[in-house]
């Protein structure tokens, strides 16, 4: 699918005008990717009085960061002991603080720019499909309850008032998150960094990157760009311009679904406080309202193109499970992206070669992470020492047999599906009022 089926790509705030590049130029920092990493970094650096070129190979927001879901969340997937533990006592703290930190980041642009961007913060949910999965829930509460963060563990009562569905064993809200049109976002990044004095060039892939002397060429169809520093945003749409940052991610499609308009009476009984919810299912479900009173379902979707009855059969099924005062209603939307999976479900930060940094993989938390990211790459960029980003430096470590993970996937996801599938049955048979 692509962002013209999308319910974003219908309602999205218009984005700025922006030339191909057709000639050779010359920048202090290039950028490849204008999502939400290079955006956020090209404006920080413009902002400080750089010079910088960003090259986009489609127009702004075709890719993943006008294609996602726009929940707003904080951190990433490992809980903060986690990474304490993985980081250590100097490195971890800084690192929990900035993945923490990303709906600030976020919040704060929106209203510095005015980004019309249809913003709203008033939590994330994070919904329990069984008692299991309650009791990590609840670790992860006083884990972030203890470093200040505004969560609350609910029960199941609780969380069907909030999400106004009875599927759920409880869950935890989030109150730092919230959600954003994700193309009018994107949209609105690119006009405050084009406003700040970047140039945006769009339909300008980067199809060869070559070091001359201390310097870098990076071509594209029509044009050119040379410059001592060069910054890869590209995250799930890496490719073969550094085959090695590629071999680091595996991409994993993500498919959503939009309802029609709901009736104010089902409406304001489904998410009536405006949050957004991520379940806990091995392939989790994603939901939200969006334009108009829509609903919107996301979760994982298929490899290569198929049609939209099929690519969508499971999301059907999950609006069906988790609303089931839905059923009978019809979809206006279908559409997809890639979502760049790292094997630790870490965010990494790489220096590929003197003056060649990168900032990619963030596993479906992409719209606060990234923009995050592009503010450290930021940094960096002006001059910071690696020890004084807030995540740590790493080398790169391609996936060994990478060719073969794309297959592997498939299977893993075949294989969570079933695992997912076995624990609704399970759930159903051992409800009350099931036969015994």
């Amino acid at each position: 699918m692509t962002a013209l089926a999308s319910l974003w790509a219908a309602t999205a705030a218009p984005g700025p005008t922006l030339p191909q590049l057709a000639e050779p130029v010359r920048a202090q920092v290039a950028i490849v990717g204008a999502g939400y990493t290079g955006l956020s970094a090209a404006l920080q650096l413009a902002g400080a009085g750089r010079d910088v070129v960003v090259l986009e190979a489609l127009e702004i927001g075709e890719r993943a960061s006008g294609l996602n879901g726009g929940q707003v969340i904080p951190g990433v997937k490992p809980d903060p002991d986690t990474l304490e533990e993985l980081f250590g006592p100097v490195r971890g703290p800084p690192l929990v603080a900035a993945v923490a930190s990303g709906p600030d980041v976020v919040f704060d642009l929106i209203r510095r720019y005015e980004i019309p961007c249809a913003a709203t913060r008033t939590g994330w949910i994070q919904p329990a499909t069984s008692e299991a999965a309650l009791e990590v829930i609840a670790a992860r509460v006083v884990q972030w309850r203890r470093r200040g963060a505004d969560v609350e563990l609910l029960s199941a009562e609780q969380v069907q008032r909030l999400t106004g569905s009875p599927r759920y064993s409880g869950g935890w809200i989030d109150r730092r998150g919230g959600t954003v049109q994700p193309l009018s976002y994107v949209r609105g990044l690119a006009r405050a960094a084009a406003s700040a004095g970047a140039k945006l060039f769009t339909r300008s892939p980067a199809l060869g990157l070559e070091r001359l002397g201390r310097e870098w060429r990076i071509q594209t169809p029509r044009g050119s760009v040379m410059s001592p520093l060069v910054i890869l945003a590209t995250d799930a749409y890496t490719d073969r311009l550094v085959d090695s940052l590629r071999r680091t991610l595996i991409p994993v499609p993500s498919f959503q679904v939009a309802t029609e308009p709901l009736p104010d009476n089902l409406r304001q009984s489904l998410l009536p406080q405006g949050q957004s919810a991520s379940d806990t299912w091995h392939l989790l479900r994603y939901f939200r309202l969006g334009p108009g009173g829509r609903l919107v379902m996301g979760s994982r979707g298929a490899f290569g193109d198929v049609p939209v009855a099929t690519a969508a059969r499971h999301h059907y099924r999950a609006v069906r499970e988790i609303y089931p005062q839905l059923e009978g209603v019809r979809y206006e939307y279908h559409w997809g992206g890639l979502v760049a999976m790292t094997r630790d479900h870490l965010p990494h930060l790489h220096e590929i070669a003197p003056g060649l940094l990168a900032g990619l993989g963030y596993n479906g938390r992409g719209v606060a992470m990234a923009t995050v990211m592009g503010r450290i790459l930021a940094q960096w960029a002006l001059g910071a020492a690696a020890e004084e980003l807030a995540l740590p430096v790493t080398r790169l470590a391609p996936i060994p047999l990478h060719r073969f993970n794309q297959t592997g996937a498939r299977v893993a996801i075949q294989w969570l599906r079933a695992l997912d599938g076995l624990a609704r049955l399970r759930n159903r048979l051992l409800a009350p009022g099931s036969a015994s």
